[in-house]
């Protein structure tokens, strides 16, 4: 009876362990991970959300796990759950609920784990059983990718990613068959799905290896937005990173091109505002620097490097020398000097930009700098604006940069452009083709520090080799001699000279450096860190060296051939002969200068000779009154004519150019001087329209046959002396510097015109009344010494304008 006792409590036993393996063999479905095979729960399934912060709603780096199912065995009352991390020896966190709660929260649970977990039940929740089979759970969360970036490429983009090497290996550990999940959309189609799940579905990339960090995406459409979302998939469950977002480039064509001459434009504005801020800033200095200079022509070098140092210009320095040979103020051999000195001076530009535009992007901070500038515009102290352009300049120019390097097209080395410049890069007159090339480019866009910029960027972009780039700048050298060139053609015989020299030092220069030109590329390659034919970085310094090497040198090879050089430009510019000098406009027909102050010092000098013109018309009138030849005569009528038709013409081109130099930043002082040149230039128009009046009277008085009396002639030319020495002391005044011009001596001339005109009325009524007084030729007399008179209150105009009485 006991022993059957015993085996009936064994069989019941046995039936017991039976029903509990049959309820562990349940299948139960979860999101990451199949189940054990002994769980009592039906559904099991787990999520991870993490903690945020309230403000911001950033993610914190914990966060609640929350298991769910959907039932148990009816017998099963409570539910148990222990977890730790996966493969660890910490200790067992246990929690407990009542199974009908189907679900069981963990907080303050710490993100990016994978679990261990062990699942049980029972009656009480003192009397939980667990299985003895592991299960897995993971806290993994958006922040697993610890980086997620992307870069628009051509109608494509380049994502790529990172997971932390320790956490993939749990991870795979786990789930063996875990892969890289990627899927996206337009931003508008993003939108339009959200709303209807129809339209614009996401497209999805679903099988990444795990043991790839990057992909790329091909066949968008350029220009448009996309979003992104970057997965790792367990086989169960994918854990998405944040959404991403790039913009897909547009394949190299028309929109690109302009892209790339807008960001070439802005590049150049940016070049002209700073330029034009650096020269106002700088002022009379400019002017000062270039009058000292003497004979020597190395002060003269020096003096050019720093003028086109300051003003980052090497044209500006160009022109002005040009413009002063015109004037007179400089001669041939000081202005070569000088442009020698500007050829080492706007080297200093590749530096700035390879330091500023290429080793740092100062494009990013382009903004800030704006920032500081832009407040300084509403300041009304001239000087404070004038930096003001140069800070805004000094950004525009380093953003057209940036933008210029992002519209240079990536061309593979395969790639038809790359492989014509490989390809006759090596031929004997490949170099000879590139820097015609670099010429034309600089021609073109009237810039050579724009030309140097866009070559830079070309080779930093493997777009042409190093090779090709410094035969281009060499080029580049050739180009911007056109600037001096177009500056000269409308100026004097000097002028051109000046330009010619110019060109002549750098087509020189480049002849003997193309001879060379295997060996200094050698010889550059030693003096920089890399490889410049194989590293875009290295080449775009060995550019820069190369630029600068080339300059200095040529200087200190044809430095001391200037007198050479003087002569070879006067034997191939022909002088046509004073009479074809004579009335150009020597000192402001070469343009405007950088600045009012040195616009204005051009202007002066234009007024003075035009005085000093108008003052020639007192002569021939004094020539008609006692020349008896008839065709000496004619002679005579066709020069005052010609000469009233020069005052014309002159007062038109000094007013217009006047009026261009009112439209920049001027000072009172600059401003009161334009307002007298104006005043002056009006006054000499009517004297020369004056003198003109006097030739058609003389003329007449010709025609009627009415004959002067000798005192009436002597009188006349006693008159015409006083104009002579009016016209003496105002030309004296405009000469000077006029801050110091006192009106002693001409009020004083004119009083003595005045009196003469008086005593020649009185003497003009009296014999009026003289019966054998002739009425035609006396009322040509006193037509003549009213005109004179008329000349000389001109003439004190001009004088008084100088002192600023106008």
């Amino acid at each position: 009876m006991k022993q059957m006792l015993f085996s009936l409590l064994f069989v019941i036993g046995m039936i017991a362990n039976a029903n509990y393996a049959i309820a562990d063999t349940t299948d139960v479905n979860q999101s990451l991970i199949v189940p054990s095979k002994n769980t009592v729960l039906s559904s099991f399934t787990y999520d991870f959300t993490n903690y945020t912060d309230s403000l911001t709603l950033k993610a914190f780096g914990n966060g609640s796990l929350i298991f769910t199912w959907e039932s148990v065995s009816p017998q099963e009352k409570y539910i148990g759950i222990k977890f730790k991390e996966h493969n660890t020896d910490k200790p067992w966190t246990e929690n407990i609920v009542t199974a009908a709660s189907k679900k069981m929260l963990v907080e303050d649970i710490e993100e990016n784990m994978v679990l261990d977990l062990l699942i049980g039940s029972g009656n009480s929740a003192g009397n939980i059983v667990y299985g003895t089979e592991m299960v897995h759970a993971s806290t993994l969360s958006e922040t697993v990718f610890k980086s997620n970036q992307s870069k628009g490429k051509e109608e494509g983009a380049s994502i790529t990613w990172g997971i932390e090497n320790d956490l993939l290996q749990k991870i795979l550990t786990i789930y063996p068959q875990t892969k890289y999940v990627l899927k996206y959309n337009t931003k508008i189609g993003k939108k339009q799905n959200k709303s209807n799940p129809e339209k614009s579905p996401w497209i999805t990339e679903d099988d990444i290896s795990i043991n790839k960090v990057s992909y790329k995406i091909k066949e968008l459409s350029g220009g448009e937005s996309y979003v992104y979302k970057i997965g790792v998939d367990t086989g169960e469950k994918i854990i998405w990173a944040k959404e991403g977002k790039f913009t897909a480039e547009r394949t190299w064509g028309i929109f690109k091109l302009l892209i790339l001459i807008g960001a070439l434009g802005m590049f150049i504005f940016g070049m002209k505002i700073m330029s034009e801020g650096l020269q106002q800033a700088a002022g009379s200095r400019l002017r000062n620097m270039l009058g000292s200079i003497t004979s020597n022509r190395i002060k003269g070098v020096f003096t050019g490097f720093g003028i086109t140092s300051v003003v980052q210009s090497s044209s500006v320095t160009t022109v002005m020398t040009v413009s002063f040979v015109n004037a007179g103020l400089m001669t041939l051999r000081q202005s070569a000097g000088v442009m020698m000195g500007a050829n080492i001076g706007t080297t200093i530009t590749a530096w700035l930009i390879l330091l500023f535009g290429f080793k740092v992007s100062l494009d990013s901070y382009a903004f800030i700098f704006i920032a500081f500038g832009a407040p300084l515009l509403f300041f009304s102290k001239g000087k404070v604006k004038v930096w003001a352009n140069v800070i805004i300049g000094f950004s525009l120019l380093f953003m057209g940069l940036g933008a210029l390097k992002d519209a240079v097209p990536t061309l593979g080395p395969d790639s038809a452009i790359v492989q014509f410049f490989v390809d006759f890069k090596d031929v004997w007159y490949g170099p000879v083709m590139f820097v015609l090339l670099g010429a034309l480019v600089t021609v073109v866009i009237q810039s050579s520090s724009a030309a140097m910029a866009l070559t830079m960027t070309l080779v930093g972009g493997g777009v042409i080799p190093f090779e090709v780039a410094a035969a281009m700048i060499l080029g580049e050298n050739i180009g911007t001699t056109i600037t001096a060139e177009l500056a000269s053609l409308i100026g004097n015989v000097h002028a051109k000279r000046s330009a010619r020299i110019h060109s002549l030092f750098n087509v020189i220069g480049v002849t003997w450096a193309l001879l060379l030109f295997p060996y200094i590329l050698k010889g550059i390659s030693l003096f920089i860190n890399g490889d410049p034919y194989t590293d875009g970085s290295a080449a775009n310094t060995g550019l820069a060296v190369f630029h600068t090497a080339f300059n200095s040198m040529n200087v200190i090879l044809l430095l001391p051939f200037v007198p050479k050089l003087v002569s070879l430009a006067e034997r191939t510019v022909k002088s046509k002969g004073a009479a074809d000098e004579e009335f150009h406009l020597d000192y402001i027909g070469t343009g405007m200068m950088g600045t009012p102050d040195l616009s204005i010092l051009e202007a002066k000098k234009e007024v003075a000779k035009f005085g000093r013109i108008t003052s020639r018309m007192s002569l021939f009138n004094q020539q008609l009154l006692t020349e008896q030849n008839s065709k000496v005569k004619t002679k005579l009528y066709r020069k005052i004519k010609k000469y009233e038709e020069i005052t014309d013409r002159v007062e038109v081109e000094v007013a217009n150019y006047l009026a261009k130099v009112s439209k920049g930043e001027m000072t009172e002082d600059t401003a009161k001087k334009v307002r007298s040149m104006n005043s002056i230039v009006n006054d000499l128009e009517r004297i020369g329209d004056i003198f003109y009046q006097i030739s058609k009277s003389i003329e007449r008085k010709e025609e009627l046959k009415a004959w002067f009396l000798p005192v009436q002639r002597a009188s006349l030319l006693r008159m015409f002396k006083l104009i002579d020495n009016a016209f003496e002391i105002m030309c004296e005044n405009l000469d000077a510097d006029w801050d110091g011009v006192s009106l002693e001596a001409a009020k004083e001339a004119e009083d003595l015109i005045n009196t003469k005109r008086n005593k020649m009325k009185e003497e003009y009524l009296s014999n009026l009344n003289d019966k054998d007084f002739n009425l035609e030729s006396g009322m040509i007399f006193s037509n003549l010494f009213s005109l004179c008179e008329k000349a000389g209150d001109h003439i004190i105009n001009v004088s008084e304008a100088v002192v600023g009485e106008i």
